[in-house]
């Protein structure tokens, strides 16, 4: 199987079973961002435990990337330190922004390097980080708090 097929086939497996999807009700910040290009929608609840993610529930409408994208990144942030974390965000925006010439870490991002051909589309990047620059909202939100 090539490696775009494979990761369309990861994409879609997030789009249609998406992890730590449906909006818990204790959280320790909730932030809702809407990409105007497209409609696409995500509200994201986090809550901290001493430096580190313990939850990250999310609700949301859009395309395949975009509500996969915030899947791969619920799952990848949960029970790391928000330091951790910083260090998977950073990589993930670079990817974004590579225009395609990257094809992100597996050791850091996992399921996030499938998303690397959708930083050759312009158009589709925000959808890739809707999710992902609601949950940096979100943890600056609840560590200031």
């Amino acid at each position: 199987m090539e490696l775009d097929a494979l990761y369309q086939e990861v994409i879609l497996d997030h789009y249609k079973h998406p992890q730590h999807k449906g909006l818990v009700p204790t959280y320790d910040a909730q932030v809702h961002h809407v990409n105007p290009s497209c409609g696409d929608e995500t509200t994201l609840n986090i809550s901290l435990d001493n430096g580190s993610i313990k939850s990250i529930s999310w609700d949301g409408v859009g395309c395949s990337i975009s509500q996969a994208s915030v899947s791969i990144m619920s799952d990848l942030m949960i029970g790391k330190s928000v330091k951790d974390a910083e260090v998977i965000l950073n990589s993930f925006v670079d990817l974004m922004q590579s225009k395609g010439l990257k094809s992100g870490d597996p050791q850091i991002l996992e399921d996030g390097v499938s998303m690397a051909g959708v930083s050759k589309f312009p158009a589709r990047i925000k959808c890739a980080l809707l999710g992902w620059m609601a949950y940096k909202d979100a943890v600056l939100s609840a560590s200031s708090k």
